[in-house]
């Protein structure tokens, strides 16, 4: 896979942006998609295996329940009450990726509360070349979600691939044993599960504040 680092301008971003939106696809497409995977045993893009068909298949039992479960605090639901201004939410994602099924039915509720926020999906390998200008250290990791200014096209502010709190703990694990284990990331989807979506909600409406 092509790791292209080379930043480009805010033009050229923004051209990007321009040709890969049309492919998004609502939330609510995406999780039919993942469904209909999940029946065949498949899971997205152009390798197939036991493991992502098996990862897909926990990720879609995963976001069924937070889509049903999730709720937010009344300072959650106010500040994004107050964002006024029409912006859009691109998150670039797989359907095997653990961190996304516990990220993205926070973005989209949140997003649900504010007709000025349109959520939208794509996927990451599909669109390489809008995904190598957000890497993180230099890896192309997932989800990375885009918010992006409707009136001038442009990112503003950018999340991923995890919340912040997890995002220490990863950084603290890694600097301990150099990698993470099976068990480590076992241990971070409980997290995930403990947490309830309130660590992701609070960076992304700081990541709103930011416009």
């Amino acid at each position: 896979m092509n790791i292209l680092e080379t930043k480009k301008t805010s033009q050229e971003i923004s051209q990007l942006l321009s040709a890969s939106l049309p492919k998004a696809v609502s939330y609510q497409e995406y999780r039919a998609t993942v469904s209909a995977l999940v029946a065949n045993g498949l899971s997205t893009g152009t390798v197939q295996n036991d493991a992502l068909a098996n990862y897909t298949l926990l990720n879609d039992k995963r976001m069924k329940r937070l889509d049903k479960t999730l709720k937010f605090s009344e300072d959650i639901i106010e500040g994004i009450a107050k964002i006024n201004k029409k912006v859009t939410w691109l998150v670039l994602t797989e359907s095997w990726c653990g961190d996304a099924a516990q990220t993205m039915p926070v973005m989209n509720k949140l997003a649900s509360l504010n007709s000025n926020i349109d959520f939208k999906v794509i996927l990451r390998d599909e669109n390489l070349a809008l995904m190598n200008q957000f890497l993180t250290n230099g890896t192309l990791s997932i989800p990375k979600l885009l918010m992006i200014d409707d009136a001038t096209n442009t990112v503003f502010s950018e999340w991923g691939p995890r919340p912040s709190k997890a995002t220490q703990l990863v950084a603290e694990y890694k600097n301990t044993h150099g990698t993470l284990t099976p068990e480590f990331k076992q241990d971070l989807q409980i997290w995930y599960t403990k947490d309830k979506g309130v660590n992701t909600a609070e960076d992304l409406l700081a990541g709103l504040l930011l416009e």
